[in-house]
């Protein structure tokens, strides 16, 4: 079973029994989320910023527009460290201090780099659309020369990486178990909702099927 060896940068400390290195894990929780969080540093200030990702193999593609101060300095090679976090449950203990939450996260480190092969750019804009609404890319208009140009992407190789995942019950003191209490896991999950059409949407336009956003379901 392929795994990730954890270096002293990867290394889980916080509860380590909590940590996965596991290859297929990772993978399985990257490829369910569809958010990331971008953090890097500019001249000692420190940036978070949420954008897409989609992975491909051993490689995280991140998107964003070609004005981002974020893709801008990432081109330039400072090190980014990229989260993503999938929340599985709300943890309702017995105490307040032992509330927590059930969650699987992923961390990535290492140096981007800005994607210059026209094909690897459109490869990689259709596994970003296709990652959240399978087959989007097929049935809308492809980019412009022009739309190409004014947006960006960056590929992350999957190096350096650790996950971390909690299940479970509440984890509460023996003496607080007799406190009348309701104490469990509320289970969290995203949800799609019923579709809104563009009041400018074409007749011949098909009615939009929401189960193709299978992870809402």
């Amino acid at each position: 079973m392929a795994s990730y060896q954890p270096n002293p940068r990867t290394q889980v400390t916080r509860l380590p029994k909590r940590a996965v290195y596991d290859q297929a894990q990772v993978h399985a929780i990257l490829d369910e989320g569809f958010l990331c969080h971008v953090g890097f540093t500019v001249e000692q200030q420190p940036y978070v910023i949420p954008t897409g990702y989609v992975r491909a193999g051993e490689r995280l593609y991140i998107h964003g527009s070609a004005a981002s101060r974020m893709l801008r300095k990432l081109d330039q090679g400072i090190q980014v460290c990229v989260t993503v976090t999938l929340i599985d449950g709300l943890v309702l203990a017995r105490s307040s201090f032992h509330h927590s939450i059930n969650y699987r996260s992923v961390v990535v480190l290492g140096i981007a780099r800005l994607v210059l092969d026209r094909d690897e750019k459109i490869d990689a804009l259709r596994r970003f659309t296709n990652h959240i609404v399978p087959g989007r890319w097929e049935e809308a208009r492809q980019p412009t020369d022009q739309e190409l140009k004014a947006t960006s992407v960056l590929v992350l190789p999957l190096e350096e990486v650790s996950a971390k995942v909690r299940t479970g019950p509440p984890i509460d003191d023996e003496e607080d178990h007799a406190i009348p209490i309701w104490a469990g896991v509320v289970p969290v999950r995203m949800v799609a909702g019923e579709p809104t059409p563009d009041e400018r949407i074409s007749p011949a336009a098909p009615d939009f099927d929401v189960r193709r956003l299978t992870r809402f379901f």
